[in-house]
């Protein structure tokens, strides 16, 4: 909690006993420090639904009964949440099942504070308002555009339409040079906890940002849907994309080669919980919606139209041409390691610095159901 706000919460306590109301604006972290029983005015980004003193979910709402708040939008600590009751007047409007794409967004609440699930929160409430300009709510940085208005022109759509559409919406970007990836990818895949290191997308390994080349234990540019796949190779576009580029260890590089993603296999001696064989490959569990997620992205962006290819994913394995499988394999790895911190952070710096179009499969996993 800000020192000047602390003071005097500290004061009117001494003074009164208790605080019957805080009138001043309120980050989530000076929210948290207020006693129960004040009320309150409250502010930050919408990061998931709570559905337990310790978990939020952040993809695949279950309800639309309470929502959780934090200062920044990529926030995963739920001690760095405060949880908002969601009573019947605020659901239809503001609970994420219903209004999934209200994620990002930035509100202002006001209410008593009191715990939810035995948690930090807000209840009682008597007003939200959906503060669309109160900071970087994922704008665009040309006039406060949010992850909302983004996706304006997709509501109510669905199947083919739906895909049509959303590929109109992440079309045409940036490209990037392919000798551009490298310094791109050590932003985007940045380790959270060393930033002169880059996580390593199938082993897991935090390691130096320019050990990158084509040397053994070095890191190198994976292409997760190959390039053999659609015979793009390295050109400027698919080739280039650096939503489905990640760093990897050299040689499990090599080993993935073209595969197809699927269950099962051999366990692989240098990338742990990966198995593989001559037609399939699976990846670690911390990353199976990862890369299930970036292919979704491929198929969309890729359409065939202004000369570019287009990529389908196939529900079969041994693919070839433009295909690459097992799309009900991607579809049970999205499910399973739903959405994290790491991916809408990667997102966000992709969208803001270099390519200026969004995967809408991080923004909405449930658009992989409503396409596929």
């Amino acid at each position: 909690m800000k020192k000047s706000k602390l003071w005097l919460i500290s004061i009117l306590l001494l003074l009164g006993g208790c605080v019957s109301e805080v009138s001043t604006l309120l980050d989530v972290g000076e929210g948290i420090g207020v006693p129960n029983g004040n009320k309150i005015t409250v502010e930050g980004y919408i990061v998931g639904v709570p559905t337990a003193v310790d978990y939020v979910e952040q993809s695949n709402f279950s309800s639309d009964y309470a929502l959780a708040l934090a200062d920044d939008p990529n926030e995963s600590d739920v001690s760095n949440m405060i949880f908002v009751k969601l009573d019947s007047p605020y659901r239809s409007e503001f609970g994420l099942q219903t209004n999934p794409d209200k994620f990002g967004e930035v509100i202002r609440v006001d209410g008593t504070r009191d715990d939810y699930f035995n948690h930090e929160g807000v209840e009682a409430v008597t007003s939200i308002t959906l503060e669309t300009d109160s900071g970087d709510d994922g704008d665009s940085g040309d006039g406060g555009e949010t992850i909302g208005d983004y996706y304006r022109s997709v509501e109510g759509l669905t199947g083919n339409a739906l895909k049509e559409e959303l590929h109109s919406i992440i079309d045409d970007h940036t490209e990037l040079s392919y000798d551009q990836v490298w310094e791109a990818l050590r932003h985007t895949d940045e380790d959270p906890t060393n930033s002169n290191h880059v996580l390593l997308l199938y082993t897991g390994d935090s390691i130096s940002k320019y050990e990158n080349g084509g040397l053994i234990d070095e890191w190198n540019r994976e292409h997760v849907w190959a390039k053999s796949h659609g015979d793009f190779g390295t050109s400027m576009g698919a080739g280039t994309d650096i939503h489905h580029l990640r760093p990897t260890d050299v040689s499990v590089n090599s080993s993935r080669g073209n595969l197809d993603f699927d269950n099962g296999g051999n366990l692989h001696s240098e990338a742990p919980d990966t198995y593989y064989d001559s037609d399939s490959w699976e990846p670690r569990d911390e990353v199976k919606g990862d890369v299930a997620r970036m292919i979704f992205y491929m198929a969309v962006r890729y359409e065939g139209d202004s000369g570019e290819l287009d990529l389908e994913i196939a529900d079969t394995v041994g693919t070839s041409g433009p295909y690459l499988g097992k799309l009900s394999t991607l579809k049970e790895w999205h499910e399973s390691d739903p959405v994290d911190s790491f991916e809408r952070n990667r997102n966000e710096i992709i969208f803001t610095d270099y390519q200026g179009n969004r995967n809408p499969f991080i923004d909405h996993p449930e658009y992989v159901e409503q396409i596929w």
